[in-house]
């Protein structure tokens, strides 16, 4: 009976004092470790619904450019082919989707990995070996994935810079046509003949855009040696202005066309060139109809011309 007495009286003697040393662990270590999970979802919550508010274009702007573009340069063009196909709306969505999609894994691999640290702290877990290790890890990843990391990187500077987006006719040096996606790893295109590229951004060391700003026509028009080349050079020039001033072709024209003159002669021919600075990928249809043109009004004039050509 008395043994009984002293365990009941040991421990409610111990059982306070173990509370009292342990309680930090049993108690406020869970509670702060909650309190950071909690706060790092919501944290993560509204940053994703930030980041998809910034990709949203804004209603009732009239340019229909997300928010998130708003800082970075665009190099917009104004086709109107690309206004009528919506595809400058699809290049300025896909950027911004590209966009908020790494800002959104960004956000959360932050938000983790601090959670994750302070987790740790709370646990008296010491994070000196644990940084260190992961370093290693690191450096370990980075040399056996630097091409996927250069992939994603020049991926992300394209995007940033607005150098070629959907709908932009593009040469890649190998491969050229048009941008069908542009993601941060690679980009798909079309060629001519329907061949689908896909190239890895990391690969690309230059790239031609033939969309942005202006396109140039460029006419070389061969003649016979025995025509008139002042009176073929007249013809050129004013098909040219009268096509320029035309209601349809009027707004494809961003300059008065030009005659350069003679770009070379031989002993069977000689070379007229014209020019035309034109909207971007207006250039080829804008080159097709002055050489029918042209080609028309020769043979009522009765110039005679060798097959016409372009550099």
């Amino acid at each position: 009976m008395h043994a009984t007495d002293h365990t009941v009286a040991i421990a409610a003697v111990g059982l306070p004092k173990f509370w009292e040393d342990h309680k930090a662990v049993l108690i406020e270590a869970p509670i702060r470790i909650a309190a950071i999970i909690v706060i790092g979802l919501l944290i993560r919550s509204i940053a994703r619904r930030a980041i998809d508010r910034a990709v949203r274009p804004v209603q009732g702007a009239g340019t229909g450019t997300p928010r998130i573009l708003r800082p970075f340069r665009e190099r917009l063009h104004t086709s109107s082919f690309l206004e009528s196909s919506g595809l400058i709306s699809e290049r300025r969505a896909q950027r911004a989707a590209t966009l908020g999609s790494v800002l959104k894994s960004a956000a959360s691999a932050t938000i983790f990995v601090i959670c994750f640290l302070l987790i740790l702290s709370e646990l008296r877990i010491d994070l000196a070996p644990f940084i260190a290790g992961t370093s290693i890890v690191g450096v370990a990843l980075g040399f056996g994935a630097q091409n996927i990391v250069k992939d994603f990187l020049t991926g992300m500077f394209m995007l940033l810079e607005d150098q070629y987006g959907v709908g932009d006719v593009i040469d890649f040096e190998k491969a050229s046509g048009t941008v069908e996606a542009v993601g941060l790893r690679s980009t798909r295109l079309r060629d001519v003949n329907g061949t689908v590229w896909y190239v890895r951004n990391g690969e690309v060391v230059r790239v031609g855009n033939k969309s942005q700003g202006f396109a140039t026509v460029v006419l070389d028009i061969p003649v016979s040696v025995t025509a008139d080349t002042a009176e073929a050079s007249t013809a050129m020039l004013q098909i040219a202005k009268d096509m320029a001033e035309e209601e349809a072709w009027k707004p494809v024209f961003m300059k008065e066309p030009e005659l350069l003159g003679v770009e070379d002669m031989s002993r069977d021919q000689t070379v007229i060139r014209l020019t035309a600075r034109v909207r971007p990928l207006e250039q080829w249809r804008t080159a097709r109809e002055l050489r029918r043109r042209i080609r028309a009004e020769f043979d009522r004039l009765d110039i005679n011309t060798t097959e016409l050509s372009t550099p």
